[in-house]
């Protein structure tokens, strides 16, 4: 009996202990509270953080670039510091963020939209004149636009064959590099469908209501628009309330691509009213937890795929990758044990391996 007690103090100790050193994260969340993807962006960190055995605050600046400057100061400013802050560069706001850190003694790792080639002419890249400005993960974005337009172009030259058609394209916001990124994909499918002619690009700001009003109008000024791009699923939503209210089908005589992962989404594809599905990056906060929990464990990520990454988390979705994801999202969990993705006490450690398809096997 006494042995069982002290078998049983001894792991209360060493969990108190691991529970006192476990690593500390902060994630300033640019998206408003319960909007879908980011939402599921931080349920995806937060599966990673228990697995992991680390703290993670999330703060959502409700798409409001001086509320998420003013959470920035507050943690990397206030008493109790993490020990790591991930950020976005949402609306150019990176190098303030950066600037706001300095001296805190917090790590910083940038996830989604990094700072611009421009931007860091001035900063200077991650670990040079803020040499606590660790690393940096990024999505395949243009990638990602490139694919959504061509697979919607090919499907209209499918249709009307030689036939030249009219293309209307709904982007984020402006001053956000994911957004550029998109559009410059959009325009490299463009360039590789002469038939194609894109009548008008707008920013929509990643709003369904503001892409709905914005539809309205284009609808009506370009009746013969056949195909329509979107930088994200709430603009194609809300392109398609309009497109319907004026009498037509989505999927069938316009067609629509969208990106994300919601089960709107999803349940949308797969009921044939969208045409192309491209999803994936929700994944990048939890990976990016990975690196930091292994930097944190003494294994530099910088010496196993570089500091600053583009990993290919983009994905065009069929019927059968949309119904398995969508199987994730409705049973609300993910069961990944990400310890695996890990390389701390692997031996031969080669590169981090991140995909979206653990998530679709």
């Amino acid at each position: 009996m006494k042995g069982r007690y002290s078998s049983l103090l001894f792991g209360l100790c060493l969990a108190f202990s691991q529970s006192l050193s476990a690593a500390s994260v902060v994630f300033l969340n640019p998206g408003r509270t319960g909007e879908p993807f980011w939402a599921s962006y931080a349920q995806f960190m937060e599966a990673a953080a228990r697995d992991l055995g680390m703290g993670l605050e999330v703060r959502y600046a409700e798409r409001d670039m001086n509320l998420m400057l003013e959470q920035a100061r507050e943690v990397l400013q206030g008493e109790n510091r993490p020990d790591y802050l991930l950020f976005v560069n949402e609306q150019y706001a990176g190098p303030e963020i950066l600037r706001l850190a300095r001296g805190s003694g917090v790590k910083l790792f940038t996830v989604n939209s990094n700072l611009t080639p421009d931007q860091q002419m001035l900063t200077g890249a991650t670990r040079e004149r803020y040499p606590d400005w660790i690393g940096s993960m990024v999505a395949n974005d243009e990638e990602a636009g490139y694919l959504m337009a061509r697979t919607l172009l090919d499907l209209q030259e499918q249709r009307t064959p030689g036939q030249p058609f009219d293309v209307l394209a709904f982007s984020g916001v402006k001053q956000t590099p994911a957004a550029q990124l998109r559009e410059q994909g959009l325009m490299r499918a463009l360039a590789e469908a002469p038939n194609a002619r894109l009548r008008q690009l707008v920013y929509s700001e990643w709003n369904r209501d503001r892409a709905y009003t914005q539809a309205l109008q284009l609808f009506q000024r370009y009746p013969e628009a056949k195909v329509v791009w979107s930088a994200n699923d709430e603009m194609a939503f809300g392109a398609m309330r309009a497109a319907i209210e004026l009498g037509h089908e989505p999927g069938k005589d316009v067609l629509f691509s969208a990106l994300n992962n919601s089960t709107e989404v999803l349940h949308t594809y797969l009921d044939g009213k969208i045409n192309a599905l491209v999803s994936g990056h929700f994944t990048i906060g939890g990976w990016a937890m990975v690196l930091l929990h292994d930097y944190d464990a003494g294994l530099d990520f910088a010496r196993h795929g570089g500091k600053d990454r583009e990993v290919r988390l983009f994905m065009s979705l069929d019927r059968d990758k949309a119904t398995r994801l969508l199987r994730r999202f409705e049973r609300q969990g993910f069961d990944l044990d990400f310890r695996k993705f890990s390389l701390v006490g692997k031996k031969a450690a080669g590169d981090y391996r991140f995909s979206l398809e653990p998530l679709i096997d």
